[in-house]
């Protein structure tokens, strides 16, 4: 079988249905006795014809693996350029310069996924069901939500919780996003405090509960992959859409389509995708990955490597203050002036000073900065910067928010690679 065109669309579902069998055909290699995803001459051969090289440590690849530089084009429909991290589930990010729009284009949005995305992904049939600790229990359709609602359109910003996380050393485990699991789209969609509103919100709810129609890796229907939720009073702000418009068309399947929360400023994992239910709760939601160590970080600095006490970790709520510097891209040429730009934000407060460094952060020259178009949104920045030779620089930048916090150029470490905020820095040879 040829490693492109329509023949290699059907990678990711020949992979996931029969692993050794795909293997073979593909890649005309059987696993061997004792060292899974072994590859032997002509398996090899057809691997590295794929990729266009040899691949050096392909005595270390599993059993199913797809090379990134073959699914890249054919696992991500709809998206453009995206890096593949991982497709059981899928997981996508976005170069830094590939995110130089103030409103993140529908190809360029991240994915993060827990589960596998559901079949059926039409807005038709679709319900919402709205129910625990409230007045009046609800099913909704996508009809009704448009119909019975306010509907409102705001750019609001989306994170993963981990970005950042391959630069955590020691290494953590977990997806190794750099720096493009984030992305600030135009969402329409009805807001979830009006809906909680209309329901009923009793006296003793103190948390929400998502629930998605993504299923569990392991393909046990009576599993979830993930069900996170909010404080309640997080819900009741009011930039919290349910959204089912994704910059003025239905949303992306790989991003929650036809439904789907969207909690700008907190990890993304609160902003379930392909939405059905929100429970109201009297207790805080123990779904999967709100227990344990998911989304949580120690509540006290440690050394890196510590092992760290379960009781210890604390919910991760709002995301830190960071910037992303969009342009130019990283390993650029320039000449002895350039243009430089980027995105800042930080959870749910905003940016009041953004600076950039040529000289690895003797002095620090002040951007000019946009306000958020709306609250949720991030804030673009632009600055001009002239070189006083020839040579290699670096551009760094650093953002100051509302509370007057400045990004760090490094930060603790902790055991699941949360929460990385330190200084984006571009490398630039000028001449």
């Amino acid at each position: 079988m040829a490693p492109d065109g329509n023949d290699t669309k059907d990678l990711r579902a020949m992979f996931a249905d029969d692993p050794e069998g795909a293997d073979l055909e593909v890649f005309g290699r059987k696993v061997h006795a004792d060292r899974r995803g072994f590859l032997r001459g002509a398996g090899l051969a057809a691997m590295s014809a794929a990729v266009g090289m040899t691949i050096p440590f392909h005595r270390n690849i599993p059993q199913g693996f797809i090379p990134a530089a073959m699914a890249q084009d054919n696992g991500l429909m709809g998206k453009d350029g995206l890096t593949l991290l991982n497709d059981r589930p899928l997981n996508a990010e976005t170069p830094p310069e590939l995110l130089d729009d103030a409103i993140t284009p529908t190809s360029r949005h991240f994915i993060r996924n827990n589960g596998i995305e559901p079949e059926n992904t039409s807005a038709e049939g679709w319900t919402l069901t709205v129910d625990g600790f409230v007045d009046n229990p609800m099913e909704l359709s996508i009809a009704d939500l448009r119909d019975q609602f306010e509907v409102h359109t705001a750019a609001l910003t989306l994170e993963c919780g981990g970005n950042g996380r391959a630069f955590f050393d020691p290494p953590a485990s977990g997806n190794q996003w750099t720096y493009g699991a984030v992305a600030c789209a135009e969402w329409t969609g009805v807001r979830l405090k009006d809906v909680l509103e209309k329901a009923g919100v009793q006296s003793n709810v103190i948390y929400t509960a998502h629930y998605g129609a993504d299923g569990h890796l392991s393909g046990d229907a009576s599993k979830l992959p993930i069900s996170r939720g909010v404080p309640i009073e997080k819900a009741m702000t009011d930039n919290i859409l349910i959204a089912f418009e994704m910059n003025g068309a239905p949303l992306h399947p790989s991003n929650g389509a036809p439904l789907r929360l969207v909690v700008p400023g907190w990890p993304g994992s609160c902003s379930q995708k392909w939405l059905k239910r929100i429970e109201l709760r009297d207790v805080v939601h123990d779904g999967p990955k709100m227990t344990g160590t998911a989304y949580r970080v120690p509540g006290h600095p440690v050394a890196a490597g510590d092992e760290v006490p379960e009781d210890d970790f604390q919910i991760i709520e709002r995301m830190p203050v960071k910037s992303l510097v969009t342009f130019p891209a990283n390993g650029a040429s320039v000449g002895m002036a350039t243009d430089v730009r980027g995105h800042a934000w930080s959870g749910d407060r905003t940016i009041d000073k953004l600076e950039i460094s040529i000289d690895f952060g003797s002095t620090w020259q002040s951007a000019s900065l946009d306000a958020p178009v709306n609250d949720g949104a991030w804030q673009n920045w632009r600055a001009n910067v002239s070189f006083p030779q020839s040579g290699y620089y670096e551009v760094w930048a650093r953002a100051v928010d509302s509370a007057g916090v400045s990004q760090p150029f490094a930060i603790d470490w902790n055991p699941k690679g949360y929460l990385n905020n330190s200084m984006h820095r571009v490398g630039l040879r000028v001449s």
